[in-house]
C-alpha cells in the first residue's frame, strides 16, 4: 500500500524548515521543479502498489531523498540520515 506525502512541520523542531532555509538558496526552484514532476508522476506510483496491506513510505519522499543524497554528494543512505 502506497503511503501519503505529507509533511510533519513541527515534530522535530519549532521551527519550520521554511524558515531554516534562506529565501535566495539554490535548492528552492528545484524543489518546485521536482514537487511538480512528483505530482505529475503520483498516478504512475498509484498503480504500482498494492491496495492493501501496510502503507510503505511516500515514493516522493524517497526521491526527494535521494535528490538531495546525490546533489550534497553525500555516500550513504546511513550519512544522509545523520
Amino acid at each position: 500500500m502506497r503511503g501519503y506525502d505529507q509533511h510533519q512541520q513541527k515534530m522535530f523542531s519549532y521551527l519550520s524548515p521554511e524558515s531554516r532555509v534562506p529565501q535566495n538558496h539554490p535548492l528552492r526552484p528545484i524543489r518546485i521543479i521536482v514537487d511538480k514532476a512528483l505530482k505529475e508522476l503520483s498516478p504512475v506510483f498509484q498503480e504500482l502498489y498494492a491496495r492493501k496491506g501496510r502503507p510503505s513510505i511516500a515514493p516522493e519522499r524517497l526521491l526527494r531523498s535521494l535528490l538531495l543524497q546525490i546533489l550534497y554528494s553525500i555516500r550513504s543512505e546511513r550519512m544522509l540520515v545523520e
